[in-house]
């Protein structure tokens, strides 16, 4: 024979103690999700709405009998249920397009926006850099010099230079205010690139170097005015998916074979190998990220018929901004 589940009164009130509807005997070991039934179908509105529950300062957290039993509230008579609606956070799909860049005659691989946000370049499979001025919506130049797709695009630090790398593992360098390319392409890598970074700023102001990451496995360190390779940094057993130069000097490379590899910019050391992932790692992020890209920008000088002003002359060896 089951044992019949004894109910009590209780009445719903909304923090401003207004009163939901009447009051209802429900079972005493009601749940949470049935509470929140319960207060949608009273307020009958479109959309569910979730809720939290209290008696008094204390949250209904699993049932109604655990706060009477844990508070001792007496089930004689009128229980108060005071519901407060949580906050929802709802990501809206994408309805409306803002604007088209059309110009590729394949499908577009790589893009990225310059430090000062003014310009975008993008890298398609038609074998093409181009660059857009975002303000007028309009191509500024197509540049031609890789011969296979483009799968990365970078912007130097300073902004006065774009690196691109193609499937054919070559690397081209920039000029976005005029498109034409600078210095040779660097080659080295024996397979595609999937990721560039440039040394930060503040560690080289004329941003000379920059570090490439390749599916051979490899990190390749590049000096970009004289073309050549300064160092191969090896010791990944698979492909490198991505590489970061952190602001002090040190190049973070992320892998297939599950690890990241930290390494001594300055003379390509590894200092450490972090573990743990159990798949591969596609991706690098570092706090700094953000702070090394536009820190070195006037944002009151931004405007539509004018350039950022550089700030790289007072940057200090030691990362320091003088002012």
């Amino acid at each position: 024979m089951e044992t019949e589940v004894k109910r009590v009164l209780c009445q719903f009130r909304g923090e401003d103690g207004s009163s939901l509807g009447s009051a209802f005997d429900l079972p005493i070991d009601i749940d949470n999700s049935k509470l929140n039934l319960i207060c949608n179908a009273l307020l009958q509105k479109e959309e569910h709405i979730p809720f939290s529950f209290y008696i008094g300062e204390t949250e209904i957290v699993n049932n109604l009998f655990d706060i009477i039993e844990n508070e001792r509230i007496s089930t004689e008579g009128l229980i108060e249920i005071i519901y407060q609606p949580q906050a929802v956070f709802k990501v809206r799909p994408v309805t409306r397009c803002s604007s088209t860049l059309e110009g590729h005659a394949e499908a577009v691989i790589a893009v990225s926006f310059s430090p000062d946000g003014r310009y975008l370049a993008s890298g398609s499979g038609d074998t093409t850099v181009r660059f857009w001025d975002i303000n007028t919506e309009t191509p500024q130049f197509t540049c031609r010099g890789h011969n296979h797709w483009i799968l990365f695009t970078c912007w130097s630090p300073d902004g006065r230079q774009l690196a691109s790398a193609c499937k054919n593992g070559l690397i081209c360098l920039w000029n976005p205010q005029s498109g034409k390319q600078i210095g040779k392409s660097l080659t080295g890598h024996k397979q595609w690139i999937n990721w560039l970074s440039w040394q930060p700023l503040h560690l080289n102001p004329e941003c000379r170097f920059l570090a490439s990451a390749s599916k051979d496995g490899t990190v390749k360190v590049w000096d970009t005015i004289l073309g050549n390779c300064v160092r191969t940094l090896s010791g990944h057993m698979q492909s490198v998916t991505a590489v970061r130069w952190g602001g002090t000097d040190l190049i973070y490379s992320a892998s297939q074979d599950r690890t990241v590899k930290v390494w001594r910019a300055c003379d390509g050391v590894l200092c450490r190998t972090l573990e743990g992932h159990g798949h591969w790692v596609n991706t690098l992020a570092l706090n700094t990220d953000y702070v090394m890209r536009t820190g070195a920008f006037e944002p009151a000088e931004v405007t539509r018929s004018s350039s950022c002003r550089v700030l790289s002359n007072i940057f200090s060896a030691d990362g320091t901004l003088w002012k």
